[in-house]
């Protein structure tokens, strides 16, 4: 294997380590909102510093290589789109990160509690982790043929978003005295759909990566 190639592959390792943590993050602040788990809140916001670092390191790696051997075509095309997911990677664990701080706050953990299951959070979460590793299949295969598949799940967690407010309101004029934590929630809850957007960024710099094709702007299928 030529020196480039050998380059090339240790930036594909390093995203993937990177990718693996934002999983684990997502999947850790799914656990404590679900669980009122403050202890998992706090793992996910111990965390952040080294997802940050790995931001750093990425963008650091690619310059490094596109100063080294002026890489085209599909090469170019590929470390640009790391250097794309290593920032988009990074902000949806900040999202972790806000949503577990207000699990960690720990005054509204009877609301969450109560309210989860109406608003559809497990669901949301389910979709934004299938989103997550079905796009790290797709880098990884190059092969962007489930990108639809994949964008579908943000039109449902979308869905969920919207219907939540309506179950909110509902809610709330139960408990008027609740609406701190109602809008707690739906700042979470923002939080979350912010997270499929920027999962849906991934999957268009998968399609740019793998075959030129630049979706974004564009109706998405």
């Amino acid at each position: 294997m030529k020196q480039n190639e050998q380059e090339l592959q240790f930036l594909k390792d390093e995203i993937n380590q990177m990718w693996k943590l934002v999983i684990s993050q997502v999947e850790r602040s799914k656990q404590a909102l679900l669980g009122g788990d403050t202890e998992r809140a706090e793992e996910v916001m111990g965390l952040e510093k080294r997802v940050d670092a790995f931001d750093l390191k990425m963008d650091s790696l690619c310059e490094h290589y596109i100063a080294l051997y002026s890489p085209v075509a599909i090469d170019l095309r590929l470390v640009l789109s790391i250097m794309k997911i290593s920032l988009t990677l990074e902000r949806i664990a900040d999202y972790a990160v806000g949503i577990a701080r207000y699990v960690a706050d720990g005054d509204c953990a009877g609301f969450f509690a109560q309210t989860k299951k109406p608003l559809e959070i497990e669901s949301m979460f389910e979709n934004l982790l299938s989103m997550l590793t079905d796009s790290q299949v797709a880098f990884n295969s190059e092969n962007a043929r489930n990108a639809g598949k994949i964008l579908a799940k943000d039109r449902k967690i979308n869905e969920i978003y919207r219907n939540a407010f309506q179950v909110l309101n509902g809610q709330l004029q139960k408990e008027p005295a609740k609406i701190d934590c109602g809008l707690k929630m739906i700042l979470t809850l923002q939080k979350m759909e912010r997270i499929g957007d920027h999962c849906s960024n991934i999957v268009e710099e998968i399609a740019f990566y793998t075959e030129a094709k630049i979706l974004k702007h564009k109706d998405r299928p």
